[in-house]
């Protein structure tokens, strides 16, 4: 006997699935978005030119402030109670400079991951923040490297710790070899490397 247990997309109810004996389980489940997953798509949306459609797009408050952030950058994001959610990139090094600082919440991943955009967007000013456990986090893990390719990134603690400026310019290759294993720290050096000559 083969069971299957599941979540419904609210997370609160737990079914129990037992498909009679010597017969297959077939049908099809949506799961849960992922957080990860949806930052990433909402910044490679951002980048790309035209519309990307992503379905399934968790609407947690971390990838909503990812898509607040982005839409004062000039992309423009549907509203994620919709089963589809389109993004309009504004296409590579395109962002609009925001008139208002850009606030990140409580997340990390979005402060992260979108510095190394905001270091590559050449001739555009930004600053970034968070709420006060976001300021206290550490954020050297990326400025640094993010500075061993050129950027120019300053803010308190030695650009340790949010709110942090960042004045976007042409970045160079390098390699580098993170001292943390950190999905955060590879995808923001990756972000920042896409313009790169070569790249």
């Amino acid at each position: 006997m083969s069971v299957l247990s599941f979540t419904t997309e609210r997370h609160l109810d737990l079914c129990r699935i037992t498909p009679p004996a010597g017969r297959g389980l077939r049908g099809r489940v949506r799961v849960p978005g992922d957080k990860s997953i949806s930052h990433r798509a909402l910044l490679l949306g951002a980048i790309a030119e035209g519309d990307t459609t992503i379905e399934g797009i968790l609407p947690a408050a971390d990838p909503q402030s990812t898509a607040a952030c982005l839409r004062q950058l000039g992309v423009a994001i549907t509203d994620f109670s919709a089963p589809v959610v389109t993004v309009t990139g504004v296409g590579l090094g395109r962002f609009q400079e925001p008139q208002t600082v850009l606030d990140c919440g409580n997340s990390g991943t979005t402060l992260r991951l979108l510095l190394g955009l905001l270091a590559a967007s050449a001739g555009r000013f930004f600053v970034v923040t968070g709420d006060s456990s976001l300021r206290g986090r550490p954020m050297g893990r990326v400025v640094q490297p993010l500075q061993q390719m050129g950027a120019s990134i300053w803010g308190r603690q030695a650009a340790g710790r949010a709110p942090l400026a960042v004045l976007g310019q042409g970045l160079k290759p390098m390699d580098y070899r993170s001292p943390v294993a950190s999905a955060q720290v590879k995808s923001c050096i990756l972000l920042a490397g896409l313009g790169l000559e070569g790249v």
